[in-house]
């Protein structure tokens, strides 16, 4: 069954091409708008002895933005981000830029949760909770997966300790960043088919 025999009134599509004046702002605005909302969010970051990772609301962003951009937008919003602050722009978590650092794995995964997420939002799976949670859980997978190998590789320790320090300390924080999207992202299309968008 289409999306759209599941929502009727609704197009296929992301939130970008719905939301008003969102089309106003073009492509090059709402890419930039994207990369700026994943840097603010990654300054709401807390560092703990349990690793060297900082606890961020970046993934959080990472995946509504990707979401609500779709797959191209995206990934383009995510290179702009990862890319400027690898430049040297301190918008990573703490304030930081540059490429090196043990965290530098989770940024180069987001660009690939991004486009996993966007691409199952244009196929209208960010509509339901059910389907919302599946692609965010999918995609904190992917930022997990490249996050610890980068982070092995960074401290020489085994793929063991790295998803022991890298991926386990996260799971329930980033389970209630998965469980909020699966709440927001579905709203707000059923305020969107309320007005007839």
């Amino acid at each position: 069954m289409s999306i759209t025999a599941l929502t009727p009134g609704l197009r296929p599509g992301v939130l970008a091409d719905r939301v008003p004046g969102a089309a106003m702002l073009g492509d090059a605005l709402t890419i930039a708008a994207g990369a700026g909302a994943t840097g603010l969010c990654a300054q709401i970051a807390l560092l703990t002895p349990l690793s060297p990772v900082p606890f961020t609301l970046q993934t959080f962003a990472v995946l509504v933005v990707g979401a609500a951009l779709g797959p191209m937008r995206g990934v383009a919003a995510m290179l702009l981000y990862v890319g400027v602050g690898t430049l040297g722009l301190p918008w990573f978590a703490g304030q930081s830029g540059g490429w090196h650092g043990h965290t530098f794995g989770y940024l180069l995964g987001s660009v690939l949760a991004a486009a996993l997420v966007g691409e199952s939002a244009r196929r209208g799976h960010d509509r339901s909770v059910g389907r919302t949670l599946a692609a965010m859980a999918t995609g904190h997978a992917v930022i997990y997966a490249v996050g610890a190998l980068w982070l092995s590789a960074s401290l020489h320790v085994g793929l063991g300790q790295s998803l022991t320090q890298g991926v386990v300390p996260f799971l329930v924080t980033d389970s209630l960043k998965i469980a909020a999207a699966a709440g927001i992202l579905p709203l707000v299309w059923r305020i969107l088919q309320r007005g007839g968008r």
